[in-house]
Order: C-alpha cells, then sequence, then structure tokens
C-alpha cells in the first residue's frame, strides 16, 4: 500500500527532507482511497481512489511526522533535542492502550534508542513494549522492524535490572532468529551468549557458562576470526571470576 501511494500519490506525503519509506507513506492511503476492496487472494487488491484527494493531512498528524523525521537527523549528534522532539511527536498517545500505527511506532523504537543511550532504561520500558506489540501487528513477529523492537525490548528490561523478563525476551528473540536466519549465525550466538549473561544475573551460573562455553564453540568454529569470540571469552571469564569471588565451587565447564 505505501508503494502504492510513493508512486501514484506522492505529493500528499508532507516534504521532511528525506526519502519516505513506504510504511510511513502507507499512513496518508485515507486521503487519496475511498475503499480497498480484497479479492480472494492476498494480492488481490482494487482500490478505489478519491475523486479529490481530502484536504491537507491533519494538522496533527503532519507535525508528528516532521518531528520524527527532525528527531532521526538530530539523534546523533543532539539526542537531548531529539528527544524532546519524539516525545512532542508521542503527545497524547498512551503506549498503553494506543493501537499500532507505523509512525508512532517508530516514535517509540526512536525514543526508546534515545533513552537507553542516555542511561535511562526505566523509560524506554513503556515505549519498547508497545513498539514489540505495534510491529508485530504491523509486520508480523519475525519481519526485521518486528525483532528490532524485540531486542530493544530486552535489552531494557536487562539494563532495568529485570532479568528474569530479559532473559525470556532473550530465549524468544533467539527462537526467531534461529528459523529466521539460522543456529549459527552470527546475530543467533550473540543472543544465545546475552541470554547466558541473563542467567547468570538471576544467579545460575552453572547454566549460564555451559551455555556461554558452548556457544563460543560454536562462534569460533563457524565463525573463526570473529571478533565477537573474544568478547564472548571475556564475558566467561568475568563469570568465572565472580564465581570464585563469591565463594561456589564449581566443577569446570
Amino acid at each position: 500500500m505505501g508503494r502504492t501511494i510513493l508512486r501514484y500519490a506522492a505529493r500528499v506525503i508532507p516534504s521532511t527532507g528525506a526519502p519516505t519509506p513506504p510504511h510511513l507513506a502507507a499512513v496518508h492511503a485515507h486521503r487519496v482511497l475511498a475503499r480497498i476492496t480484497v479479492g480472494a487472494t492476498p494480492t488481490d487488491l482494487t482500490l478505489t481512489w478519491r475523486a479529490t484527494p481530502t484536504p491537507v493531512a491533519d494538522r496533527i498528524d503532519t507535525e508528528r511526522a516532521q518531528q520524527v523525521a527532525t528527531a532521526r537527523n538530530l539523534a546523533l549528534n543532539h539526542p537531548l533535542r531529539a528527544r524532546q522532539l519524539l516525545h512532542d511527536s508521542l503527545t497524547g498517545i498512551d503506549p498503553a492502550t494506543a493501537p499500532a500505527h507505523p509512525l508512532h511506532t517508530e516514535a517509540a523504537i526512536l525514543l526508546a534508542e534515545l533513552q537507553l543511550r542516555l542511561g535511562h532504561p526505566a523509560d524506554a520500558i513503556a515505549w519498547t513494549t508497545y513498539a514489540h506489540h505495534a510491529t508485530i501487528q504491523l509486520h508480523g513477529p519475525t519481519h526485521p522492524h518486528s525483532l528490532h523492537a524485540l531486542h530493544l525490548h530486552a535489552a531494557a528490561h536487562r539494563r532495568a535490572g529485570h532479568h528474569q523478563r530479559a532473559y525470556h525476551l532473550y530465549r524468544q528473540l533467539a527462537d526467531h532468529l534461529t528459523k529466521t536466519e539460522g543456529p549459527h549465525a552470527p546475530r543467533t550466538l550473540a543472543i544465545h551468549a546475552t541470554t547466558a549473561l541473563a542467567l547468570h544475573a538471576l544467579g545460575h551460573c552453572q547454566a549460564a557458562r555451559t551455555i556461554l562455553a558452548d556457544t563460543i564453540t560454536t562462534h569460533r568454529r563457524e565463525h573463526p576470526g570473529h571478533p565477537a569470540t573474544a568478547r564472548m571469552a571475556q564475558h566467561l571469564s568475568g563469570i568465572w571470576k565472580d564465581c570464585a569471588a563469591k565463594g561456589h565451587k564449581h566443577e569446570d565447564t
């Protein structure tokens, strides 16, 4: 739908100075389409165009789109200004009850990323929760946008100290990545390693060391010379040192 709007009715999309992705273009479909009729198959669509487009897009939606686009451009070098713009773009949006919406989802992801970067994971959780559920509704659970939102959601809980919740979210992400990228893909193995760290934070050090050691072995075999292997080994060494400091008695793993 978004690609159709970009091809035939791009004039109705507010200019932000950057290319508009299809999922944001689709937000403006109601301005030029009167009806969408679905046929026998998902690709059998009949579009009924309005005789004339509706008046200029709702001012609030237009302002929000511009705020999100500006925030994206400012995020790297001016994170505080970008965060304020994203807060403004989400004014009146309750992440606990708001329906899935492409623009709100994009703003929520950007805001959560900034909150994590600025050291405020607890403030990010409400928006990562919304983004996670919204991306699933918009794209399905294994779409790259949904996997990114899930990863962000898990990271927010982990950094906030919610290790049990983080552990389950990382397990879910690992399952999705195993299906979409393969069990030995770098991202899949990286999430297995992070899952082990969440287990260690929960006090399950033996299980954490076993998972991490197995992951290192697989990563070294499948991706020789990859720098992530050394980072995983450092984490495993850190777990061993933590166990020693706490007086744990474990057999070598």
